[in-house]
């Protein structure tokens, strides 16, 4: 069932970013390695994202919603295994685990299109 909407979700995306980016210096995983790189990647890539995608949030509208959500998905899923995936579980993994949770289930439950973005800027 999805129930968020994509403006809700826009307001997620920003902030999420700037939680992934700034996670591994407030939760004290900020080493160098890949448990710090793998959030702050991801956090970019998640407000570049957020900036380009084709919703109320969107400022490039070139990203369609379901691409976007597609893509909060693979990156939720990739932030969720990255700490065996890349071998630092036995130092830190618990962040990577709930916000990759909290991306992969932000994915699944937004809604597909912007129910308020005008007509010429929802095409995909």
């Amino acid at each position: 069932m999805r129930f968020i909407s994509t403006r809700v979700h826009g307001m997620v995306d920003y902030l999420m970013g700037l939680l992934l980016i700034v996670a591994p210096f407030l939760f004290g995983f900020a080493t160098g390695g890949a448990a710090q790189w793998v959030p702050i990647i991801l956090g970019v890539v998640m407000l570049a994202s957020a900036i380009m995608t084709k919703y109320e949030l969107g400022l490039m509208h070139l990203i369609p919603m379901p691409l976007h959500l597609t893509m909060d998905l693979v990156s939720g899923i990739l932030l969720l295994v990255s700490p065996w995936l890349f071998g630092f579980a036995d130092t830190v993994y618990l962040p990577h685990v709930i916000l990759g949770l909290l991306e992969i289930g932000a994915s699944i439950t937004t809604e597909k299109q912007p129910r308020n973005l005008p007509a010429s800027k929802n095409r995909t």
